[in-house]
């Protein structure tokens, strides 16, 4: 084969047996060494700098390379085989079970998006936005969201979303230098993630020594959203001798969405009365729960499931977001490194949202016509109203994170490393509304007697309505002389999270033993608030849909100047079987406010539509006040000493590599929330669905609690032969509850529903989930950049926290619309059982010679002893969620400078939560089940020279659409149709 001197990266090979550069060197060149610009680099790993070294490869045992032949070819690596030949010197050198996933070059990630490189990796699979299309988290190995820790250059990071897990739609992906996903613990660095901890390195100065540039810059287009939009990135980095060096870059990206959806927001199940089914002959129908006196007509015995609200809507949405990174390096002798960083990033997604709604009550359905499994596929109810919506929500995310990390070479044997770190988030920082909402239609008089058909699988088909429109008349469905004002919400949850860390390691290296011993400290703080027009009632002052529908409050007609025109509901999910209305409204929530608002102030004059019979205080203005329920503080401290030995040997002639450690967590919590009761509930006299909460006085309620785990974990890899190798690996890790959960107070929210009263309770007392972990892998390395693995798995899980659903009385308050004590649905979590997943991750690698041509496949099988049971209807059903069989499959070529990548990406229908939008019946938390999926990607690029190289990218090409049932496959809960997207950009580097 020729080779050119001065060509890619070198490794080594002896006959057909590979010889891997060292896992340092390959690491620090995973950012450092341009495809294009064929450079030599040496693989010696004392040229390298060790801050390039990412978690996953700082063991000892992969310190060394693996070259132990004397007559060695090189070979050239470039590009995609470069980055793919780096991967898997750090999976086949690494201790535990590793996956790993390099920059092809400074600037070019594989993938447009973190998330959706993770799902390439065999165990990992992605939970999308529905809005956007776009990856937003994890699973691994079955456990998705709080499950998985990610870290900056091994630090946790900050969060202001709710939870523990990041959004990886928030991380600017240009700049990154290497992922790595480590699904065994390394103790030294956590144990707080059952599922896996997510390391993502950023380059730093002294990673390539010298004066480098990247930039990037594309436009990319949605093929519903009409407009390009644009992203732009650009990297500068320079050192000035061998003592200090400086990098700065900063990411602009800008995604345009339209994405339609159809929608059931919720399949609660109850009871229904014989006198509710179809071909029921009773002259009168009460549904009334069983009792003396009660006829059995109206007796409510019958197990089902009916859909809470129905709707169809497409949704606009903008998202931007811009990432800035500084690093400092000062280097003042060989043994002292000391880097100073810091990592900002700010995400603002923009939605309209157009709509239409139409609301049921289980006591009110006629002509029920159950399937066999109890679901409502066919029904009437009479006086149905039908709302028409629009909404402005603004979301925005902002994390700053400011660390300095100090490594100090005592002795050749004995070296140190102290770090820490400050970060803080914030949600919703800058004073906005988080979501502001017009709700406009028709009711009362005007009410439908409207029909519900459930037309098949959720997976292909959406429900239907009939004898929609304004006393049915479909004509005029869209009349406006008959629409009036209805409710007008506005809300906006603004958190924060603020954390503290501190983290001090020494390491002793000898000869083939390496011990690790330290401690780290976290204090994370977060505070919760919620403000919304719902808190002061104001959200019912113009309810009641005006005059056309009968009724005394609410303004009708408005004005035609609120109107801007309409969007067609023709086709709107292709594909699908199901039948829309004709359209929905195109209108501004802020434009139909500022009307309302125009109107005057309703307490210094009479305005005719005003809802003076339910809402007082009002003045004019939606003004949000915060809801005392919602106000939580939550202080975590976690304090952990831990210590690693690694050693290396050799067993009948084969290196054996092993190591063991051990971690102790000493956790101290305090809860702060704010409590009050109900005292009364009344009807609103603008809308008989609506209903009026009051509250006695708000008290403050702390609790505390603390807990300690002894968490140790065990890797020993032995190679068989120079090709072969098998590794097993055991360890106990934790997943503490998410911080939402910590609540110590059970809050009633004040926008309740006629027949669905809710509440929600925290519990302040909950445990980590508690995992002990066993892995048992074997490795083929058969070729240059070629390998296939087996890699089985078990995990056994205890402290599963469950969402209990109960119904029960809070504080004696009266149901008005029943004239008996209120009966809510209470949500609260608990420690409770336990389970076991098990599985096996297949990837076989290969690269066809110098051809060009390669692949990357890899699949994963997974199983549990805590299956989800549709048929079990008590409060407390459980099950594992996440579990779902997964696929993948990535074809490439790659040469002379022009790369093609095909990326097939096949998830199994899965368990995703408890809960639904609307979870109000009476068997407890119904599920969530998002349907099979499959999505094909395609990417390429070319190197015009060592500078300059174009891509270009699609997504989705085969129209993925993103659906979600219920209990059962037939209760759809939501399909998305977010489309394609097609990218097309340059790269400079120097």
């Amino acid at each position: 084969m020729p080779v050119s001197p001065s060509k890619g990266l070198k490794v080594f090979v002896s006959g057909t047996s590979l010889s891997l550069c060292c896992a340092t060197s390959a690491l620090a060149l995973a950012w450092a060494a341009p495809a294009a610009a064929r450079e030599s680099v040496t693989a010696d790993p004392a040229e390298q700098p060790a801050a390039s070294q990412p978690v996953a490869a700082q063991d000892a045992d992969t310190a060394a390379g693996q070259a132990r032949d004397t007559q060695a070819e090189e070979i050239i690596i470039t590009g995609l085989r470069g980055s793919l030949q780096r991967n898997l010197d750090v999976k086949r050198t690494s201790s535990g079970v590793v996956d790993v996933i390099s920059a092809e070059d400074i600037g070019k990630f594989p993938d447009s998006n973190v998330a959706a490189s993770l799902q390439r990796l065999p165990g990992v699979s992605i939970q999308r936005s529905g809005a956007r299309g776009e990856p937003t988290g994890i699973t691994v190995r079955g456990f998705g969201g709080d499950f998985n820790t990610t870290l900056y250059d091994g630090r946790r990071i900050s969060t202001a979303t709710g939870g523990r897990q990041i959004d990886f739609s928030t991380v600017g992906v240009d700049f990154i230098g290497q992922l790595s996903v480590l699904k065994t613990p390394d103790v030294t660095l956590s144990s707080s993630s059952i599922g896996a901890t997510v390391d993502i390195a950023f380059p730093k100065p002294f990673d390539r020594p010298g004066f480098r540039v990247a930039a990037t810059a594309s436009g990319s287009i949605q093929d519903r959203a009409e407009d390009i939009v644009p992203t732009g990135g650009l990297l500068i980095s320079n050192t000035w001798g061998d003592s200090f060096g400086i990098l700065g870059s900063v990411i602009y990206t800008r995604r345009d969405t339209d994405t339609n959806r159809v929608y059931v927001n919720g399949w609660p199940g109850g009871n229904f009365a014989p006198c509710q089914l179809q071909g029921s002959t009773a002259a009168t129908c009460a549904p009334t729960a069983p009792g003396a006196g009660v006829a059995a007509s109206n007796a409510r015995t019958i197990p089902g499931w009916f859909p809470q609200q129905y709707g169809a809507e497409q949704q606009r949405v903008n998202d931007e977001r811009i990432d800035a990174r500084l690093a400092l390096q000062w280097q003042p002798s060989d043994s002292v490194m000391v880097t100073l960083d810091n990592n900002f990033s700010r995400q603002e997604v923009v939605s309209e949202n157009y709509a239409f709604g139409v609301w049921f009550n289980q006591t009110d359905l006629r002509n029920v016509e159950l399937d066999e499994n109890g679901t409502a596929i066919n029904f009437t109810q009479a006086g149905s109203p039908t709302d028409f919506t629009s909404a402005l929500n603004t979301e925005i995310l902002k994390t700053n994170q400011t660390g300095l990390n100090i490594k100090f070479d005592a002795s050749d044997n004995l070296k140190f490393e102290v770090d820490g770190a400050y970060a803080k988030s914030w949600r919703n920082p800058d004073g906005n509304i988080g979501s502001q909402n017009a709700d406009i239609g028709y009711g009362g008089a005007l009410g439908t007697n409207l029909q519900f058909i459930v037309g098949g699988d959720s997976s292909k088909a959406f429900p239907s309505i009939a004898n929609f429109g304004p006393a049915g008349s479909g004509a005029d469905w869209a009349n406006q002389a008959l629409i009036g004002s209805h409710v007008t919400v506005n809300q906006t949850q603004r958190n924060t999270d603020e954390l503290w860390q501190f983290r001090a390691v020494g390491s002793w290296e000898q000869d083939d033993l390496t011990v690790k011993f330290g401690g780290q400290f976290y204090q994370d703080t977060f505070d919760f608030l919620n403000q919304s027009t719902f808190t002061n009632n104001f959200w019912q002052a113009y309810a009641g849909y005006g005059a056309p529908s009968g009724r005394t409050t609410g303004i009708a007609p408005l004005p035609a100047s609120l109107y801007q025109g309409s969007i067609s509901l023709s086709d709107f999910i292709p594909g699908y079987n199901g039948s829309l209305p004709p359209s929905v409204f195109l209108f501004s929530p802020v434009a139909y406010q500022n009307y309302l608002t125009g109107l005057g102030n309703p307490q210094t004059q009479v305005i005719p539509g005003y809802n003076y019979g339910s809402v007082t205080g009002f003045t004019g203005t939606f003004d949000e006040a915060v809801d005392p329920g919602s106000v939580l503080n939550v202080r975590e401290r976690t304090w952990s000493l831990f210590m690693r030995v690694n050693f290396k040997t050799e067993i009948a002639g084969m290196p054996f590599h092993f190591n063991a450690g051990i971690r102790n967590e000493t956790t101290n919590l305090r809860s702060t929330g704010q409590g009050r009761l109900p005292t009364s509930i009344a009807t609103s006299t603008a809308d008989p669905t609506l209903l009026t909460v009051s509250y006695g006085a708000t008290q403050p309620i702390v609790s505390g609690s603390d807990y300690s785990y002894f968490l140790p974990s065990a890797d020993a890899r032995l190679e068989l032969a120079p090709d072969f190798l098998v590794r097993v690996s055991a360890s106990r890790t934790l997943t503490r509850p998410a911080l939402n959960l910590l609540n110590p107070v059970l809050n009633v929210g004040s926008g309740q529903r006629v027949g669905a009263l809710t509440a929600n309770g925290g519990n302040p007392n909950l445990r980590p989930y508690l995992a002990d972990n066993f892995d048992l892998a074997a490795e083929w390395y058969y070729q240059r950049n070629s390998y296939f693995s087996v890699n089985a798995f078990l995990k056994n899980v205890t402290n599963f926290i469950v969402g209990g659903v109960t119904t029960q009385q809070i504080n004696g308050v009266v149901d008005p619309t029943t004239g008996q004590p209120a009966i809510f649905s209470v949500t609260q979590q608990i420690n409770g059982p336990d389970a076991t997943v098990r599985g096996v991750e297949v990837a076989w690698q290969h690269v066809f010679g110098d051809s060009g041509f390669g692949f990357q496949a890899n699949a994963t099988f997974v199983d549990t002893n805590r299956p989800y049971d549709d048929q079990d209807i008590s409060q407390t059903g459980f099950a594992v969620t996440g579990l779902a069989n997964s696929a993948n499959f990535v074809g490439f070529y790659d040469k002379d400078g022009f790369q093609i990548r095909a990326a097939l990406n096949w998830r199994d229908e899965y368990l995703l939560q408890f809960g639904q939008n609307q979870n109000t019946g009476s068997f407890g938390a119904e599920p969530t089940f998002v349907d099979e999926s499959f999505q094909v990607d395609l990417s390429t690029s070319y190197d015009f020279n060592k500078n300059f190289s174009v891509f270009a990218e699609a997504l989705n090409i085969t129209n993925n659409q993103q659906s979600t049932h219920g209990r059962f496959a037939n209760q759809l809960l939501d399909v998305f149709d977010y489309g394609r997207r097609y990218t097309l950009g340059i790269r400079f580097r120097y």
